[in-house]
Parts: structure tokens; C-alpha cells; sequence
């Protein structure tokens, strides 16, 4: 299958087909569910009119959302149920699944931003019947992946993909300044960045409290400095070391020099609209801006590349965003749910889905990293290989409700920020390691 060792459309098929791929899929393991059904030779009985209510995302590829759809229609007519899936903006799905839990009612599954299931384990079912066919069906989980769905001993929701990501840049500016190649170091990504904004063509970076781009940022800049949350043990705080505040220094001379300084009031689309309209030179992404540029705006996506996020001196890591299927204890219906993840996780659904999501989705499984896709069009074969560098929020301490719990406040967001907006590096850092402290109890 490769090196993935490193941590740190729909097709109609009949009743008879569909439940035999989901027997195959599951293998001899004793799983109930769909096998149970294939062993007895009979479609499930759920009562007349059961409706199964997913929540999830608008995707950023829409060819993904509609293979997705699909699929759950197809399920819902084999199944003799109404699958329902509610599609919401990835900033509401975190209040709307709070509001559920405390209210105990809304979806059966919802699909669950980076590691915030971290915050919900009491209200989720447990999933590892499900989590761990998949793993033996399709390679076993990258740690990265498992870690953001795997708490006190158990399974709490199931990977469904991680965000590939990189930095977008446009090859004709750097050709235009004699720049032959993509920034190796952030000093260096600091002096290019220097010379595109002083022509109007400024780096992009979201600051504002959004769920993904800015915490994929700077969490990562963080760790290529050498700074860190909290130590292995997950309880002594150690913020405040040389590495943060030297990141938060870097950051905030690149903010002065290279920056597009409407950054600190953008959300995850704006970086995307801006980049597409000619606004900008660099900026982290995934590659639905490239996707998005092939067909309505050729000429950007003729003069565009990818490339890895710049080293640092401790290295190179990334922190990416990812979506992993709960199912709500409350629920009536969890049997159903946990049939269909089961079902669209499949190897036969899952290729239909991630073959059209275009290299945006890295399976949490080691099964697809020889895919070909990755090597279909060559600017977008580094989306494959982050995830092998990538670490956990929390790092170096282990994943848990403490780290997400300071994700979902985005203390390290708004530490850097503050000195962004005057405060001096040791202020921003005094703050950020305070609010840690109160969370961590150190």
C-alpha cells in the first residue's frame, strides 16, 4: 500500500445485489446489522414511515454532495425507510449538535467538524462495531484520523475523511519575479509574500473565528516553531516556551509585510472568493479552489499550483480539518444509523464518493493512499501525503475533551491575533497560556 506509516452516478442495484455487497464488504466478521440481515436472508422490518435524519455540511465540492445524496436515496429505497439528510454551513454544525445533545432530539448522525466529538461522548453511541470493520475492510486508520474519533477506550464516531490541504499559489506572478519555486522555509515564505504585497498581491489568511482555515494555520505554524499546548502527560501546560513566541513573532511581521490584512474578519470561503478573483498570490487551502477555478475560472486555473506548508525549525506539520460520523444516543434509530454509515463507507460506495470529491477528501483509511487519483493531474498529488505529517490538536499531549475544548474557544486563534492587533508577543502569549491553564487545571 506505500509508506503511509508516518503520524507524527450512483448505480441502481436491486435489493438482492445491494444486500450482498454489504455481506461481502463485512467479510466473515460478526458484525448484526446488514450481515445479520444477508445471514438471514430477509430485508430489515422497520416500521412503515421510519425516517432517518442525517446532518452534515454543504460540501465544497458539490459533485460530492450529489453522489452523496444519491447514495442516501438509494439506501432509503433498498432499506424501505426515508433517509434525510440536512446540509448546514460547517460554522452551524457545532451549535446546531450541541443544541440536539442538550435538548435530546434532532438527527440520527451527524457528521462532526475536526475533533469536537471529543466534546459530545456522553451523547454518542458507541460506534466501534462499525469503525473497526471499516479499518480491517480498507487498510486500518491513519493515527491521525482515529484520533479525532476514538475516546476513553471506545470508538465515538466513525472517520468519514480528513481535508487535504496545502498553499495555492499563482506560477505566473513568481515567474513574473524570477521565483522558481515554492517558499522551502517560513523566512522564505516571508521575503516572497514581502514582494507580492508591495504589488497589490497580498498572501491570504483567514484570522476569524471559522472553523478550519484558521486553526489549520496556526496550529501548524505553532508546531513547526517547536510550541506546543501541553506536555506527553496532557497535563502541565507549556505554552509559554521559546517556540510559540517565536511563532507569534513570525506571524505577526508576515501579517505587517505580506499578509492581506481583511484576513481578521474572513471566514473559510473568503480566502477561496478572493484568490478566484485575482486578489491574491498565496494561500492555504484545500483544492476546492483549483476544482472550483477548472471550470469557472480557466484562466486562473491554468497559471495556479500546490505546494507543501513551509518548514520551520522544528519541521514540517500540519493540522487538519476532518468529518467523522456520531450517532446520538437519544436516537431511535441507531441500529439504521450505524447500517448506513456501514453501508456508504463501503469500499464499492466510498470510491463512487471520493473519486468525485477530486483529491479534496483523505480517507482515514490506508486502503486508498496508491489510489490513482492522486496521481491524475500532478499539481494535486501533495494533497495525498499531508495527512503523514500531520498531529493532533492537543499535541504533545494526547487527544481529549481539554484540547478541543481549547480548539473550540480558538485560544491559539485569538493569542495570535491579539498581537496581530497591537498587544506585545509576551501579552498574547501571557493570555493565551492563561486561558489553557483554566481549561487544563495546570
Amino acid at each position: 500500500m506505500g509508506r503511509p506509516k508516518k503520524v507524527d452516478g450512483v448505480k441502481r442495484v436491486s435489493r438482492r445485489t445491494f444486500l450482498k455487497m454489504a455481506g461481502v464488504a463485512a467479510g466473515t466478521t460478526a458484525l448484526g446489522g446488514i450481515p445479520g440481515i444477508v445471514a438471514a436472508q430477509k430485508a430489515p422490518a422497520y416500521p412503515k414511515g421510519t425516517k432517518l435524519h442525517m446532518l452534515q455540511w454543504i460540501n465544497f465540492i458539490p459533485d460530492g454532495d450529489k453522489v452523496f445524496l444519491a447514495q442516501a436515496e438509494e439506501f432509503g429505497k433498498q432499506m424501505g425507510v426515508e433517509v434525510v439528510v440536512e446540509r448546514i454551513g460547517m460554522n452551524d454544525v457545532r451549535p446546531k449538535v450541541t443544541a440536539s445533545i442538550e435538548s435530546k432530539a434532532g438527527p440520527d448522525i451527524a457528521l462532526i467538524p475536526n475533533n469536537l466529538a471529543h466534546l459530545y461522548t456522553a451523547g454518542l453511541t458507541d460506534m466501534g462495531d462499525v469503525a473497526e470493520a471499516i479499518g480491517k475492510q480498507q487498510g486500518g486508520y491513519y493515527e491521525f484520523a482515529k484520533a479525532n474519533a476514538f475516546a476513553g477506550g471506545r470508538w465515538i464516531a466513525v472517520p468519514q475523511f480528513v481535508y487535504s490541504w496545502a498553499w495555492n499559489y499563482r506560477e505566473d506572478w513568481f515567474k513574473e519575479e524570477g521565483i522558481t519555486k515554492f517558499p522551502e522555509t517560513w523566512d522564505e515564505f516571508r521575503e516572497v509574500g514581502k514582494k507580492f504585497k508591495a504589488k497589490g498581491r497580498p498572501i491570504g489568511q483567514c484570522f476569524g473565528h471559522s472553523e478550519n482555515d484558521p486553526n489549520n494555520y496556526l496550529y501548524a505554524l505553532m508546531w513547526c516553531f517547536g510550541g506546543m499546548e501541553v506536555e506527553k502527560d496532557g497535563k502541565t501546560v507549556v505554552l509559554d516556551k521559546k517556540g510559540t513566541i517565536e511563532a507569534i513573532k513570525f506571524n505577526t511581521a508576515c501579517w505587517k509585510d505580506a499578509f492581506d490584512e481583511g484576513g481578521l474578519t474572513w471566514d473559510d470561503a473568503s480566502n477561496n472568493r478572493a484568490f478566484l478573483a485575482g486578489s491574491l498570490s498565496i494561500t492555504g487551502n484545500s483544492p476546492s479552489i483549483y476544482i472550483a477555478a477548472r471550470t469557472k475560472f480557466p484562466d486562473i486555473y491554468k497559471v495556479m499550483n500546490h505546494a507543501p506548508t513551509p518548514r520551520g525549525p522544528a519541521g514540517r506539520f500540519y493540522q487538519l480539518p476532518s468529518l467523522n460520523a456520531g450517532v446520538f444516543k437519544y436516537s431511535k434509530n441507531q441500529k439504521l444509523a450505524k447500517e448506513f454509515i456501514r453501508w456508504y463507507m463501503d469500499k464499492k460506495q466510498y470510491a463512487d464518493w471520493f473519486h468525485v470529491m477530486d483529491t479534496f477528501a483523505v480517507p482515514p483509511t490506508k486502503e486508498w493512499y496508491n489510489d490513482p487519483i492522486w496521481m491524475k493531474d500532478p499539481k494535486c498529488t501533495v494533497f495525498r501525503d499531508n495527512i503523514l505529517d500531520a498531529r493532533v490538536i492537543g499535541y504533545a499531549g494526547p487527544p481529549g475533551k481539554k484540547a478541543t475544548e481549547v480548539l473550540a474557544k480558538y485560544i491559539v486563534v485569538d493569542m495570535f491575533v491579539k498581537a496581530i492587533q497591537g498587544a506585545s508577543p509576551e501579552e498574547a502569549l501571557k493570555w493565551g497560556t492563561t486561558e489553557i491553564r483554566k481549561i487544563y487545571g495546570a
